[in-house]
């Protein structure tokens, strides 16, 4: 009798990272998810953690069609560093907080249908987030898991994070909780890159500046005390003892 192995039916199943499908709607979308992305990315770069932009998520084993794609979506408690896709039961984690770059033409989708799929798959905070303006009243919108069930947020606040969100034009502005100090997006950082290199020359200038009065006033004490022996050189010359004069 032939022996017959065992079909891994899991690994025929394709789980694709791509659909061709544009990353976002407008580019005022596409920026606020990368800077989101970026920032987040920077924030936790030393934590168990990653940060994942518009790459589909997979919440059911065997099932390569029940799929979404956050914007944004923040994960603990794994590897840090980029997937082409996440299967939650690989990773035996879901996203902690998940950012949508909303529009009125995705509101249905990203209110009703991912609201409810987040809150079931028990993603703790959901962010809406409307970069133009065209829906959500000031633009930014927040759920928290409130045991099975998503609440409104109120206080602006990221708990899982440690972050206050505030909008900042078609962008969210992030603020450590601790500190009160903002998280730079890229050309903030850039700008103070910039500035932090333009002040350190100051200051090695201003030494220099200041290096260069010091060797004036030794080369001017030098020189007096140089004419004070001469003119004494020349009293003695004239039997003069320079002792004595006052």
């Amino acid at each position: 009798m032939t022996a017959t192995l065992p079909v891994n039916v899991e690994s025929e199943i394709f789980y694709p990272s791509a659909d061709g499908q544009p990353v976002a709607e407008t580019y005022d979308h596409l920026y606020a998810l990368l800077t989101t992305l970026e920032v987040l990315k920077q924030y936790l770069a030393n934590r168990q953690a990653t940060v994942l932009g518009n790459q589909f998520l997979y919440y059911a084993q065997g099932f390569p069609k029940l799929r979404v794609a956050p914007d944004v979506m923040v994960i603990f408690d794994v590897a840090p560093g980029g997937r082409d896709n996440y299967k939650t039961w690989e990773e035996g984690q879901v996203p902690t907080v998940i950012f949508e770059m909303t529009s009125f033409g995705t509101k249905g989708q990203d209110e009703i249908f991912k609201k409810t799929l987040y809150e079931q798959l028990g993603v703790k905070e959901y962010w809406l987030f409307d970069p133009k303006g065209e829906w959500v009243e000031q633009q930014l919108r927040g759920y928290r898991l409130r045991g099975e069930i998503y609440e409104p947020i109120q206080d602006g606040r990221s708990e899982p994070l440690q972050l206050r969100l505030v909008v900042e034009g078609r962008l969210i502005g992030f603020y450590q909780e601790d500190t009160g100090e903002k998280l730079l997006i890229p050309g903030e950082l850039v700008e103070a890159l910039r500035q932090e290199v333009l002040a350190r020359q100051q200051a090695e200038e201003l030494v220099e500046q200041e290096r260069q009065r010091a060797e004036q006033e030794r080369q001017r004490a030098e020189q007096a005390e140089l004419q004070i022996e001469q003119l004494k050189a020349r009293l003695r010359s004239l039997n003069v003892d320079p002792d004595t004069i006052e």
